[in-house]
């Protein structure tokens, strides 16, 4: 009797242990459920100036969001704008964090927002060039010198905050013809808005004489949408440092410790010719402030930055 009132009492004990161990579990389950939730980082959001036709700004920026959203563990969205100002503007009050710049409009967002840091440029924008392209009609030819015989013809620049398109050639421009500005050597100044609409222009002889990102003048050639017969290369510019990809300060914060120095990581580390491709750049390679500090004294020589 006594032995089967210990196996009772031993029985009992067990399962009031694994009763209470499983009050418990669902004790501890239930606090963890209460926990706020951590804060979910919010999309990392980034543009580029369009510089070129839209078909290819979509396919090259949106390869760039799916190959970071896979590298910075956050989610990453390209945002398109309308204009090389807009994307500053965008950059400025913190709807992107990130964004692909000519080196000229680089140079304006990093003057508004202090902190913000130039961290990867293509392999060939430490040493760019603008192409100056003349319908077949004006005769112009190439050659190793400044062409001053455009002089009194029409002339379309990019945008008007372009560095290939606008900044450099006006500051080419200005060097050839004893400081005179463009308004004075031309008959008419144009701003097409883009290095593509540009060719496009002066290849229709909408223009005579154009000015031009050499690496646009490349991508529409290989696309077959240069007319050789209509509009050519008739000098080529000294170098200068242009594209880059500049990134708020604050980025961090947001982040994570290290998320910049992550994502230059990430950008350098581009090897995929898919992505790189649409850009006319064979690679990325890390970049700082410093190396754009030239296109601040063209730009204050020139009137176009304060």
């Amino acid at each position: 009797m006594l032995g089967r009132f210990s196996a009772f009492l031993v029985g009992g004990a067990l399962a009031l242990s694994a009763s209470s161990g499983l009050v418990a579990l669902r004790g501890a389950a239930a606090q963890e459920a209460a926990k706020p939730p951590e804060a979910a980082k919010p999309p990392f959001v980034f543009t580029g100036i369009p510089d070129q036709d839209e078909s290819r700004l979509v396919e090259r920026f949106g390869k760039v969001a799916t190959y970071l959203e896979g590298k910075l563990g956050v989610p990453v969205r390209y945002i398109p704008v309308k204009n090389y100002p807009a994307a500053v503007t965008a950059f400025s009050n913190g709807q992107v964090q990130l964004a692909w710049f000519g080196g000229f409009t680089g140079v304006q967002a990093r003057r508004a927002v202090p902190g913000s840091q130039a961290i990867a440029q293509g392999a060939e924008d430490a040493a760019f060039k603008t192409y100056f392209i003349a319908h077949a009609g004006t005769g112009l030819t190439k050659g190793p010198d400044f062409p001053k015989e455009i002089a009194g013809k029409t002339f379309s620049f990019g945008s008007r905050a372009s560095t290939s398109g606008r900044l450099m050639p006006e500051y080419f421009v200005r060097q050839a013809f004893a400081g005179r500005t463009p308004e004075a050597v031309f008959s008419r100044v144009g701003f097409s808005g883009d290095h593509s609409r540009t060719i496009q222009l002066v290849q229709s002889g909408a223009f005579e004489v154009g000015a031009v990102d050499y690496s646009v003048w490349d991508l529409d050639t290989k696309a077959g949408k240069v007319d050789a017969k209509a509009v050519s290369v008739i000098w080529e510019s000294p170098t200068f440092p242009d594209y880059q990809w500049t990134v708020r300060g604050d980025v961090d914060r947001t982040y994570g410790p290290g998320f910049t120095e992550r994502l230059r990581a990430a950008l350098v580390g581009i090897a995929d010719p898919a992505i790189l491709e649409p850009f006319g750049r064979s690679r990325f390679i890390p970049v700082t402030n410093a190396a754009y500090e030239p296109l601040i004294e063209v730009g204050k020589s020139t009137g176009l930055l304060d």
